[in-house]
């Protein structure tokens, strides 16, 4: 599967962006996936804003950006409304040095001013520790084997219904980018301090968040080792599954100020 996060640097901002992992068939554009889509046409916006560009003013004029892309593919909007999981849909953290500012909209995470923040979904834990649950059970009994949940993982099919009923609650109790208005007080915002020297923005492809992409990465490789279902160490909605190389894209980028 194509890795559907990317990353924006230009003269004005600095941005990660997590295409949302797809949960239905159904395409608005059939050359991509929703996720991959959606980051596509935030990455394309990002590179319009002036300098001044607020936090508010990104969330507004995404929102009509991709509303826009909806009419064009000519999207039932009341469908839409309706039916959360058959929209565009991304995560974003941008990096604003005008106003000294990282705005998190949605499920991703930053280390600034020396310190770790994220945002994550409301339910993301509750679902992954529910998933973790049902899986250690099975392998304990010896019902099923760390192979054959990386072939079909029947803990992610028993949560599948309530993860998909969850969207029901983006930009409403945690913010999106879906062409659906966010609201602003879920966008966690970030005062970067002067003496700040240096930023992380990074997806929430990366169990542990460290200050270098090396110290990242190496987590990572033994978090794979350790636990590649992701049930123990670091618990979460899916596990890698074979042919894969992780159990969700990640995007990483540090920069000095």
């Amino acid at each position: 599967m194509e890795c559907e996060d990317g990353i924006v640097v230009n003269d004005n901002f600095i941005a990660v962006i997590d295409g949302s992992t797809s949960k239905t068939p159904n395409r608005v554009n059939r050359q991509y996936a929703n996720g991959k889509f959606c980051m596509q046409l935030i990455s394309q916006y990002i590179n319009t804003m002036a300098i001044d560009t607020t936090m508010a003013d990104f969330c507004t004029g995404i929102t009509a950006y991709i509303s826009n892309v909806y009419e064009k593919y000519n999207i039932d909007m009341v469908w839409l409304k309706n039916h959360p999981v058959e929209r565009l849909t991304a995560s974003a953290i941008i990096y604003s040095p005008y106003h000294k500012e990282v705005w998190m909209v949605g499920d991703c995470q930053c280390i600034v001013n020396g310190e770790f923040f994220d945002n994550p979904k409301p339910q993301e834990g509750i679902l992954a520790e529910k998933r973790s649950k049902i899986l250690k059970e099975m392998l304990k009994k010896g019902e099923i084997t760390v192979e054959q949940v990386q072939a079909e993982d029947p803990g992610r099919t028993a949560i599948i219904d309530e993860v998909i009923d969850g969207c029901r609650f983006q930009n409403v109790k945690y913010p999106v980018i879906d062409g659906f208005p966010i609201p602003l007080d879920t966008v966690k915002v970030i005062e970067v301090y002067n003496n700040c020297k240096e930023i992380v923005l990074a997806s929430d492809g990366y169990p542990f968040l460290k200050p270098t992409l090396e110290e990242s990465e190496s987590l990572f490789q033994k978090q794979l080792l350790k636990d590649p279902l992701f049930i123990d160490t670091f618990k979460a909605t899916k596990a890698v599954m074979n042919g894969y190389k992780s159990f969700d894209d990640r995007c990483y980028i540090r920069f000095e100020i």
